[in-house]
């Protein structure tokens, strides 16, 4: 199999994509692209690279399928700078190999995440996991903002004292708060690559989060656009319904349910979002 280079992932190679107030993504090494799916797909029963629309229809069927082979095939290797507590959600898809900066080996950087203003916001009412769609007014932001500044400041100040004191890095870190950055390279194949975003470009996912996966999704356009297509088509612009809900989509569509269950409250909610809204889950 031969290697495969493509253009638009090389003109992005160690070129950082900023996110947050002081993170950044960064491709650092890519292995395989849409032509390295087909080939690994075909190599079973001997037939090489045909067509842009045999190979497209070929991803799709895959993708569509569930035959999730292929896409691991395809490697990506990032360089990530990110707040802890980002890296605490993300770090809950294990299907990656990943290397952290250490603190007991390096002093940490001087680099934590203050929101913007926008994105200060008081606890959901309906949502125990998330914040509010309305922001703060722009005096109480600013007040959040130079509290979370002043705490920081403190914090770090206290860590450079136990460090200049000559107390062992391992001990002098155990104090610094989520909001710290750090850094990791993280390198993925291209079907967990999709798993991982489609959990953290819904909705749902909590913003910070979001805004890293949806750079993730820009790189790894560039290096197998015709996979992350079909993904778009049949993943993240898609739906999945429960038995019972299929049976209320027959249902308002004229077609026989032979007596399904209806739904209602919650459930229904979630059936009549989807509809709107195209949520998957």
């Amino acid at each position: 199999m031969a290697h495969c280079v493509v253009s638009e992932a090389e003109a992005v190679l160690d070129k950082e994509f900023p996110v947050l107030d002081k993170g950044f993504v960064r491709l650092i090494d890519y292995l395989g692209g849409d032509e390295r799916v087909v080939q690994s797909a075909r190599v079973s029963y001997g037939e090489g690279t045909k067509t842009c629309r045999e190979d497209a229809a070929l991803i799709d069927y895959l993708l569509r399928n569930g035959h999730t082979s292929p896409f691991e095939q395809v490697v990506l290797t990032f360089h990530v700078k990110l707040p802890i507590f980002v890296a605490r959600q993300w770090i809950r898809h294990r299907t990656a190999r990943l290397n952290e900066i250490s603190g007991r080996y390096s002093v940490l950087k001087d680099d934590f995440y203050v929101p913007a203003p926008e994105d200060l916001a008081l606890q959901s009412a309906d949502n125990k996991q998330g914040r509010s769609s309305v922001p703060l007014d722009s005096a109480g932001a600013e007040r959040i903002r130079a509290s979370l500044e002043e705490d920081q400041k403190r914090a770090y100040d206290a860590y450079a004292g136990l460090i200049s004191g000559g107390l062992a890095r391992e001990l002098a870190r155990i104090n610094l708060p989520l909001s710290l950055y750090t850094e990791w390279y993280w390198q993925i194949d291209l079907h967990n690559l999709f798993h991982f975003l489609d959990l953290r470009l819904d909705s749902h996912a909590q913003k910070e989060i979001r805004l890293y996966a949806q750079v993730l999704f820009t790189i790894a356009k560039k290096i197998a656009p015709r996979c992350c297509a079909s993904f778009e088509e049949h993943v993240l612009g898609a739906a999945r319904f429960s038995r019972t809900e299929f049976a209320e989509l027959r249902r308002r569509l004229g077609a026989e349910t032979n007596g399904a269950a209806e739904l209602n409250g919650k459930e229904l909610e979630r059936f009549e979002e989807k509809l709107k809204n195209g949520r998957r889950r």
